[in-house]
């Protein structure tokens, strides 16, 4: 990128100048470049750099904090600006920022607390005040935040943000006259607010005047075009006003901006079907049912389109998981009963038609009644006499918006739940983005200045592909090292070497052999230990990534000739955070999640700062739900360069315990 390199072009240009002195000018601003272009977790390196050559200064915590706010992890982010203030108790900007993380953490009082010390010392900030007001809102505050709207009204009264935040307080009041008229106000002085027009016409809305509400909802959708929420709105508006065209555009519109939109898919559904379009009714009902697999409200209707398209055999077997699940739902059984005499089950129709005959005599004398008279239900009804009936969101509560600029792009990333890779010896390491982990031990430099080995060998987690030139170079290596091993009394450290040569070009079993034939010879090397237990492991992958199938027996034998490899390696070399990394890595392949946990930790002992442990010990602490530490060493793990961490945050922050 090119601000990284104009950053290593300031660093590097000046041997003048002290590594301190280059660090508290230079590398900030490359930090700060970094941040710029929203190159995040390359951005914490820097800081890091920062804060480790000097500890006492307040600028790099905040800064680190705001990069990991943009990437969500807003706890992390947190205990840096608590450190910030600690550190310089009179910057505002430490204030606002923790409030900031504070209220996405749900923490309104606190986040209440911070935003008071930011206007003692910035009384005029109106970001401030704003998010202040709302959090004495969500604190239940009502008076005390009524009042500071005044004082705020009084002091900006050309201000419309202050107006629709009065009206969000008095919709939490339940005070709808006096939110309308606040909401009337903001338009006074900014009719371009979505906001505004949307908590409008859900006013209408539940007024019943849906006229008026679809013009409002109409107007907050010329200002924003991505509210999903505003077009099923609207559709259930139209659909009052029996618009059935108009509301069909409006469910496709939804689904365009949201196409994973359950309500927009359902009701769009229910329309296809009353306007005779079956098969694309019944697309949409699949849709439902992947989201909510017991969903019988939508299984049924399936079931009606599918008898409409001919399909008898699947409606059958939809209506008896409905009935299965409300025995009591005699419309299935009417149903199910014309199915099943179209099948030629008399006798299994006339058992259904005498139920429904039962139940209706017993609901005339009981002076019971079937369906109710609205045209919608609620989200959460699961009463399957509605099963005609629109779906409309359970309550309508208007979300606070905070004051806020921030964005993050690296948390949106879907990442799967897999671990970081074992570390490996190998003659290729790959370096991805910035260096994480020094991969260096004693031992492994003692190796290569041996001479034995044709290469340097590293500590990585990741290795080059191979390309045809360095196939050719390996394989020609091979030729050569078999010729020696042909002569008489051949020196064993060959058997060493062929052993790497025989795993880069991954032929595991070649490679296994070998390295036995070495530890046969010098049985106290841990290198060949350690080895041995990588060719073991990669044996183990080789066989779950081909397909090929392993007995669970045998799967387990070889997990632990690896592993009684490596405690050789920690017995005999105990600061060897490699090895203990790698027996919490085959912990995870077996799914043993305790032992894992504990052998990632024993390497962090080692080095606390060892981002593949933290997060492979997260993941561990994640599979036994324990969110809270998972939470914590992943923001630890993203904070030196995993940047795959503020997914799992932004997935599991919400589980916390």
């Amino acid at each position: 990128m090119l601000h990284f390199k104009k950053a290593l072009f300031l660093l590097f240009a000046c041997p003048q100048l002290s590594w301190s002195q280059i660090n508290a000018e230079r590398v900030m601003l490359m930090g700060r470049n970094a941040l710029y272009y929203e190159d995040y977790v390359l951005s914490m390196q820097y800081f890091n750099m920062v804060i480790n050559a000097k500890p006492y200064l307040s600028e790099p915590y905040f800064y680190r904090g705001l990069a990991k706010f943009y990437l969500e992890d807003f706890s992390g982010a947190s205990e840096d600006c608590k450190v910030a203030v600690e550190k310089n108790p009179f910057v505002a900007r430490n204030y606002e920022l923790q409030g900031l993380c504070l209220i996405n953490l749900k923490q309104y009082e606190e986040a209440r607390l911070a935003y008071q010390k930011l206007l003692k010392l910035e009384p005029d900030n109106r970001n401030g005040w704003y998010n202040y007001i709302l959090c004495e809102a969500e604190t239940e505050h009502y008076d005390l935040a009524m009042n500071s709207l005044d004082s705020v009204i009084g002091k900006w009264p050309d201000d419309a943000q202050f107006y629709t935040v009065k009206a969000q307080v008095a919709f939490q009041k339940k005070d709808t006259l006096l939110a309308e008229k606040a909401l009337n106000q903001a338009l006074e002085y900014d009719r371009y607010d979505e906001r505004v027009w949307e908590m409008l016409a859900l006013i209408s809305l539940n007024r019943k005047d849906y006229k008026k509400g679809e013009e409002q909802l109409t107007q907050a959708i010329s200002i924003n075009k991505r509210n999903v929420n505003n077009y099923v709105n609207r559709a259930l508006a139209r659909y009052h006003q029996r618009n059935l065209r108009g509301a069909m555009s409006d469910y496709d519109e939804a689904i365009e901006v949201d196409s994973k939109s359950y309500i927009a898919h359902f009701n769009r559904g229910l329309l296809r079907a009353q306007v005779g379009d079956d098969n694309r009714a019944i697309e949409d009902f699949n849709f439902v049912l992947e989201v909510e697999p017991d969903n019988m409200i939508a299984l049924f209707n399936r079931a009606l389109m599918r008898n409409n398209t001919g399909d008898y055999r699947g409606a059958l077997k939809d209506l008896s998981a409905v009935i299965k699940e409300y025995p009591t739902f005699w419309t299935g059984y009417q149903m199910r009963a014309s199915i099943r005499r179209k099948l030629g089950d008399v006798n299994g129709a006339e058992k259904d038609e005498f139920k429904v005959m039962k139940a209706q005599m017993e609901a005339r004398y009981q002076g019971k009644k079937f369906n109710s008279s609205t045209k919608t239900r609620k989200k959460s009804d699961r009463d399957m006499n509605d099963y005609d009936k629109l779906v409309e969101e359970d309550t309508v509560v208007y979300a606070q918006k905070y004051s806020s600029a921030y964005r993050g792009k690296i948390q949106n990333k879907q990442v799967e739940m897999r671990p970081e890779a074992m570390f490996v010896l190998t003659f290729h390491p790959q370096r991805i983005g910035v260096e994480r982990s020094i991969a260096y031990h004693p031992e492994l430099e003692r190796l290569n200045k041996t001479g034995w080995l044709s290469q340097q060998v590293a500590l990585a987690n990741h290795e080059q592909t191979l390309d045809r030139a360095l196939v050719e170079q390996h394989f020609a290596r091979l030729e050569t090292l078999a010729q020696k091993l042909n002569e008489l009394n051949p020196p064993v450290e060959l058997y060493l070497e062929r052993a790497f040569e025989y795993y880069t070009v991954q032929n595991y079993d070649a490679a296994m052999d070998d390295a036995n034939k070495y530890l046969e010879s010098d049985s106290d090397n841990f290198i060949g230990y350690f080895l041995r237990a990588q060719i073991k492991i990669r044996q183990m992958e080789a066989f779950a990534g081909t397909g090929q199938r392993k007995s669970a027996a045998a799967l387990q034998i070889g997990y632990n000739a690896a592993l009684s490899d490596l405690e050789f390696v920690v017995r005999n070399i105990p600061d060897f955070k490699f090895a203990y990394y790698n027996i919490g890595y085959i912990y995870l392949q077996e799914q043993n999640y305790v032992k894992a946990e504990e052998a990632f930790t024993k390497a962090l002992e080692i080095d606390p700062d060892f981002a593949e442990a933290l997060f492979n010990r997260g993941i561990a602490r994640i599979r036994q739900e324990k969110f809270q530490q998972a939470v914590s060493d992943l923001s630890h793990a993203g904070e030196l360069g995993l940047y795959d961490s503020y997914s799992l945050i932004k997935k599991y922050a919400d589980y916390r315990k």
